[in-house]
């Protein structure tokens, strides 16, 4: 069966269980992707809640692989505030504090931006590591990336009406007016979420509702940016709670360990 243009839409009781089974699928594509040809397993993550439930959830879903497998391992960040690594808003910094400490994923295989640099060069210097870490992709090509979304159908650091929805060019871009703080932000853009090989979205909670219905189920004229996110060939998923996904009508998948 064909996936709607939405992706693949999967509706948990709780955010426990929502964190369980998501870690559950990036530990099977992990396995997956070190079985393959290429015999490595390259994430992408986004901040905000996913910290804590990746933290909770990740460490002993990954586990039965044994540590060997995390060298083979590659971790990028989707986008990154531009702030030093021990401030309470990099992202970076907080999975080193709740996840990676637990996740011995080598410091080699971790990909983050130099907070050092002013945001243009930071976001230079981000793309040149991209490019290493990904070399023979025209356009670095995630195994996983999850995402986020905000009320206000953002993702990442791209934002409603932003220029950066129409860069196609960079696969990195630098955001100095971001109506979120801090300002100053460094992200992926489209044109690298669109070439993942799956994309999960992950929203929980009722004032995500209203948003994921507009993102989900209208045909905007002017889309918001986590609708544009449509993977070229890859998989789009949507893992939800029961509060944020209430007022949907599209079909989904109802999950439960109950």
């Amino acid at each position: 069966m064909a996936a709607p243009a939405s992706g693949f839409i999967s509706v948990f009781s709780s955010p426990q269980e929502l964190g369980a089974s998501l870690a559950q699928l990036v530990a099977q594509r992990a396995a997956c992707c070190l079985a393959g040809a290429r015999a490595r397993f390259a994430l992408g993550l986004s901040g905000g809640s996913l910290v804590s439930m990746l933290a909770r959830e990740l460490p002993a879903a990954a586990a039965p692989a044994g540590p060997a497998s995390l060298t083979r391992w590659t971790l990028g960040f989707c986008d990154e505030r531009l702030v030093p690594f021990e401030h309470a808003d990099s992202t970076y910094g907080l999975y080193r504090t709740h996840l990676l400490s637990k996740l011995p994923i080598p410091d080699s295989q971790v990909i983050t931006i130099n907070p050092q640099l002013p945001v243009e060069e930071a976001a230079e210097d981000y793309a040149k590591k991209l490019r290493q870490a990904f070399q023979g992709d025209s356009i670095p090509v995630f195994d996983l990336l999850i995402l986020g979304v905000g009320p206000d159908g953002h993702t990442c650091s791209l934002f409603p009406d932003h220029p950066l929805l129409q860069e196609r060019e960079k696969i990195v871009a630098p955001i100095s007016d971001s109506p979120k703080p801090p300002p100053q932000r460094v992200t992926l853009t489209l044109p690298v979420l669109n070439a993942a090989r799956t994309v999960i979205f992950v929203a929980t909670g009722e004032g995500k509702a209203a948003v994921l219905k507009r993102i989900l189920e209208d045909k905007e004229e002017n889309p918001l940016p986590a609708a544009l996110v449509q993977p070229h060939t890859g998989k789009l998923c949507w893992f939800l709670d029961e509060a944020a996904a209430r007022l949907l009508t599209v079909p989904f998948e109802k999950h439960s360990t109950l």
